[in-house]
């Protein structure tokens, strides 16, 4: 894997999918990304960011769920997919995300610039 955009790429193909609670948004909360990722997002005001985070919410969270689904970070396509980052409401893919690409997914998260959604 040569740069974070690449890096990002493989891990989205190696997690799984799943149908969540309609109208659920309990894992939508404030959460950090890489600046990488943060790139491919929608610029927000900081009021629109105040706002979300005197909700604890995220601050792409729109009346309808989450507005950049198909770009939410890793860390938001991983939750639900392990049992160490379990939906609530028991949520979950056929087959739980593996091992080896969930010490990736943290491992990538844990040495990039994380910055706040």
């Amino acid at each position: 894997m040569n740069n974070n955009r690449e890096i990002i790429a493989i891990l989205r193909e190696r997690i799984p999918s799943f149908e969540c609670v309609k109208g659920c948004h309990d894992c939508c909360g404030p959460v950090t990304t890489s600046s990488e990722e943060m790139s491919r997002l929608p610029v927000k005001t900081d009021a629109e960011h105040e706002a979300a985070l005197d909700e604890w919410n995220c601050v792409h969270l729109g009346p309808n769920g989450c507005e950049v689904y198909e770009e939410r970070p890793l860390i938001c396509r991983v939750f639900g997919t392990t049992p160490n980052m379990p939906c609530p409401n028991s949520c979950r893919p056929e087959e739980m995300i593996d091992s080896k690409t969930e010490r990736q997914i943290h491992h990538y998260i844990a040495n990039t610039r994380q910055v706040l959604v």
